[in-house]
């Protein structure tokens, strides 16, 4: 089992999130510019039941990031912008009934909750006892499969800086945020035991992919 981070978008600056995020703003000011090469990828628009979409380099990357996953695991903020104590249960996520995912999630909270079953086999679990907690579960709900880590910003620095990343590809925006979520600032990678394995440019996007030595 790895732990897996794929299509993580980025800007110019570095940036993996704009500020203020809030219900009208899922990913901050201007976080959502960061995803243009993926939105238009045929892989993404079949996730949401199109047909059509960009092929090519952009939707290799982003086909990838499917392959072998069998449970994901995200930070609370990527789940939705109640912050707290959860007021009641309405809140169900940002994707609708059949979110995109398929899988167990496992949500980082210090709050708890009961678990979320929506309809395509999603089912949301909230996991307060830390980042440990929520990739043991979540190994053991993949079956033998990957563990994907989407997010957010904080919640990958949390996993990356506890070396418990396998593998992060990142795609790096042609835009600037200027302020915001900030990646990989402050975090020593090579110390870390990551290097650079791959990387790709296309119209839209210039891909890298960090990989842990084992």
């Amino acid at each position: 089992m790895r732990c897996r981070v794929h299509c993580f978008s980025i800007s110019l600056d570095g940036y993996g999130a704009g500020p203020d995020q809030d219900a009208e703003h899922p990913l901050g000011r201007g976080g959502s510019s960061l995803h243009g090469w993926l939105t238009r990828t045929r892989t993404f628009q079949r996730m949401f039941g199109e047909e059509d979409g960009d092929t090519g380099l952009d939707d290799e990357f982003a086909a990838r990031g499917l392959e072998s996953i069998g449970a994901w695991i995200l930070g609370r903020n990527m789940f939705g912008p109640v912050r707290g104590d959860w007021p009641d249960e309405r809140w169900r996520g940002w994707w609708g009934d059949n979110p995109p995912y398929h899988t167990d999630v496992f949500i980082l909270t210090h709050h708890p909750r009961a678990p979320v079953v929506m309809e395509g086999g999603t089912t949301f679990h909230f996991v307060t006892d830390g980042i440990h907690a929520a990739l043991a579960r979540a190994a053991a709900a993949a079956g033998g499969k990957d563990v994907r880590l989407g997010g957010g910003v904080g919640t990958i620095r949390e996993y990356l800086q506890a070396g418990l990343v396998d593998e992060m590809h990142v795609a790096i925006a042609p835009v600037l945020l200027g302020r915001g979520e900030h990646l990989l600032g402050g975090i020593d990678i090579p110390a870390l035991g990551y290097a650079c394995t791959e990387h790709a440019m296309t119209p839209y996007a210039t891909h890298f992919v960090l990989k842990k030595a084992r």
